[in-house]
């Protein structure tokens, strides 16, 4: 939370819609530079995959943790394992997201590793969520 209240509170710099998104993409790019060991490699692969599936996506920080919105709303973020004290990263998605599937879908992924296959499969559901 003290994460969140200081993403919120920083003082307000007169900045280019660029030059924000520019420190909202090195601050995401700190974030990730900063987990370690399996979290790191599954962290910057699901960047990867977020960031190539869906260009379209703002890279931000959100609690603290890499996050991507659209029209400056959240709509997929990651949380790492040692932060939350579980046993793998999370990788999940807020309302925003078009995945409904009748009453009933997946919101977030546990992840403890990921291969071209399962990259693939989560590649799916971030394109869907941008309403592709």
């Amino acid at each position: 939370m003290k994460e969140r209240a200081a993403e919120v509170h920083v003082p307000k710099k007169r900045m280019t819609k660029a030059e924000k998104a520019e420190q909202a993409r090195r601050e995401v790019g700190e974030k990730l530079a900063s987990f370690e060991g399996n979290d790191k490699v599954l962290a910057e692969k699901l960047h990867r995959i977020v960031t190539s599936t869906a260009p379209e996506l703002e890279p931000k920080t959100w609690y603290g943790m890499p996050a991507y919105a659209l029209d400056g709303k959240i709509l997929c973020f990651m949380q790492d394992a040692k932060k939350f004290g579980t046993r793998y990263l999370t990788f999940g998605f807020n309302d925003v997201a078009q995945l409904d599937e009748g009453t009933l879908w997946p919101a977030s992924f546990a992840i403890t590793a990921l291969d071209e296959q399962l990259e693939e499969k989560l590649a799916a559901p971030v394109a869907k969520a941008v309403g592709r």
